[in-house]
């Protein structure tokens, strides 16, 4: 699909973001392996999540939506999964593979899980290494570094990991692998990530302890419950940089999660010097919530590096954009992750901006931006990355003249109604 974007005389609106994504993919996987009945509301259906809820189906759980993006699971308890009759498909989603691949580490049965191009070129080993030592027997491509993995699991006993890079999704795989597993299972951050998981378990009934970086669980089972999602942030950073950057804007983002393990995109747009406004903190779910407004800005160049990346690592795209857009120099450094992403989203966040105008070089871990000229529409590729792919419309929005995006659908893994809202914003 190609979507083509205007520049736009003024940007204002309040923008509902969908629920938060990996919030999301963690509520319905414990429920469908806790005890009892739960519902979910503001569950987004991005392809992503939906990957997650037909892996559950295939185990054997029970999941019905209404048509107000609730969703009611039955749980079939710890022990209750069964072996699926085909591949189990986690599409594009990392998070969906490598999330189960720690439950399925612990399920006495064979599985099978693969999904499209993209997934099956990232690395799975991270999360290959520390099951294996816990017991599962995990083999793959490339000698089991990539998808398909075939997982035999159960047998599992718990181990002390220390991780040596920081990933909430290889951490989570490791604390799920540890609700099947004899003993107790101790995973070692080398820099906070977001926390999710943990915050599930405990108010789920899990046996875990956290202390600073170290996080600890013990087999036993979860209670179902009920989750009110809240808005994904990093859906929302979209529309922040948008209105910052944006010279007649203003934008209102309600009932956006605020997780302190996920808002590094606040703490680097006030050092951007960017206006914005966080009220109405409350908890929903055991998660921190607020109401965000964001507008026009005078931005400056920052340099982000060390323990923000983890917290930023969906937004750098944004930041990279909103450097561009900003005076001064913008500095992105110890972000190499990125580059085993859906795309090497270094590579194709350089590309992209320097098509529309903007000075940016590589690093071997980062970016450098030189700020200060306009932006101009041109024609630019998504390259199949659904960041990339909503990051160029706001980019477009921004520019002059026109911009053309191809490869646009691939905002719809993670944000299905992201161009109807772009539309709506910038027309009001």
């Amino acid at each position: 699909m190609r979507q083509v974007v205007e520049a736009s005389p003024r940007l204002e609106g309040r923008v509902q973001v969908p629920g938060d994504k990996s919030i999301s993919h963690r509520a319905v996987i414990l429920n469908g392996i806790a005890t009892g009945n739960a519902r979910l509301l503001n569950f987004p259906k991005s392809h992503d999540c939906m990957s997650t809820v037909q892996c559950l189906r295939a185990l054997g759980v029970e999941i019905a939506f209404d048509k107000d993006d609730g969703v009611d699971i039955t749980g079939v308890g710890t022990n209750g999964l069964s072996e699926a009759g085909d591949v189990l498909d986690a599409g594009n989603s990392a998070t969906c593979m490598r999330l189960l691949t720690g439950v399925l580490a612990g399920q006495p049965f064979l599985s099978v899980i693969s999904g499209d191009e993209s997934l099956r070129s990232r690395p799975m080993g991270r999360v290959v290494k520390p099951l294996q030592a816990m017991g599962a027997e995990i083999c793959g491509s490339e000698g089991g570094t990539r998808a398909p993995l075939a997982i035999r699991g159960g047998g599992l006993r718990g181990i002390a990991y220390e991780m040596p890079v920081a990933s909430a999704q290889v951490k989570s795989a490791i604390l799920l692998a540890g609700l099947f597993a004899k003993g107790r299972t101790t995973v070692v951050e080398p820099a906070p990530t977001r926390d999710h998981t943990e915050r599930l378990l405990r108010a789920m009934g899990g046996r875990i302890e956290v202390e600073g970086r170290s996080i600890s669980v013990e087999a036993g089972g979860l209670r179902s419950m009920d989750v009110a999602i809240p808005g994904d942030i990093s859906s929302a950073a979209f529309w922040m940089v948008a209105a910052a950057a944006h010279p007649n804007a203003r934008v209102k983002l309600p009932g956006v999660g605020v997780n302190p393990t996920r808002t590094g995109i606040l703490d680097v747009l006030r050092a951007m010097g960017v206006t914005l406004k966080v009220e109405g903190e409350r908890t929903v779910g055991g998660e921190p919530v607020a109401d965000i407004e964001v507008e026009s800005s005078s931005l400056r160049g920052t340099e982000i590096s060390g323990d923000m990346i983890p917290r930023v690592i969906d937004e750098i795209p944004l930041i990279a954009l909103a450097g561009a857009a900003a005076r001064g120099r913008t500095v992105i450094r110890d972000a190499s992750e990125l580059r085993v992403k859906e795309s090497d989203r270094l590579e194709t966040t350089a590309t992209a901006l320097s098509r529309l105008g903007a000075r940016v070089s590589q690093l071997p871990d980062g970016l450098v931006i030189e700020g200060g000229r306009r932006l101009r529409g041109s024609r630019c590729s998504s390259h199949g990355d659904h960041r990339i792919a909503m990051m160029l419309g706001v980019a477009g929005l921004i520019s002059s003249g026109t911009t053309t995006i191809d490869r646009a659908e691939a905002a719809d893994v993670s944000y299905s109604g992201f161009w109807r809202e772009l539309r709506l914003v910038a027309t009001r």
